[in-house]
């Protein structure tokens, strides 16, 4: 979140390498505690370097298709069982199996093209790298 600049009214926005390396932070910790987790990257403006004061986090999480408990919930209330308290900016988190999201290809191809082009992967287990090489 913005900090003020010592006495002044000026606040201060975090810089987009301090955001980057609070994610990767989050996703080492993440991956610790929630082992489904397939791929940990962001994407919108902090990956166009284009963030402002203002700007919040677009985070995308990939799971495993294995069934577990995050993935009993629905699409929306997925990303609920996620702290981001640790980033410094707001964060806007999507959650993917894998199945969805080679499936997004097909179901939401100009979103998915938005999320190949643009996403910065801060983190890519073994299962996320086979199912980019087979779609």
């Amino acid at each position: 979140m913005p900090v003020r600049s010592l006495n002044s009214s000026v606040m201060k926005w975090p810089r987009r390498e301090t955001v980057e390396k609070a994610l990767q932070q989050w996703a080492e910790a993440a991956i610790t505690e929630n082992p489904a987790i397939a791929a940990v990257g962001y994407f919108g403006s902090y990956s166009r370097n284009q963030a402002g004061v203002g700007s919040d986090l677009d985070v995308v999480i990939l799971l495993q298709s294995d069934k577990n408990e995050s993935e009993q919930c629905s699409f929306p209330e997925r990303r609920l069982a996620f702290d981001f308290g640790s980033i410094p900016v707001p964060v806007d988190a999507i959650v993917y199996t894998l199945e969805e999201w080679t499936n997004s290809k097909i179901a939401s191809p100009k979103f998915y093209k938005t999320l190949i082009q643009e996403t910065t992967w801060v983190w890519q287990g073994a299962d996320f790298k086979s199912a980019v090489e087979q779609s």
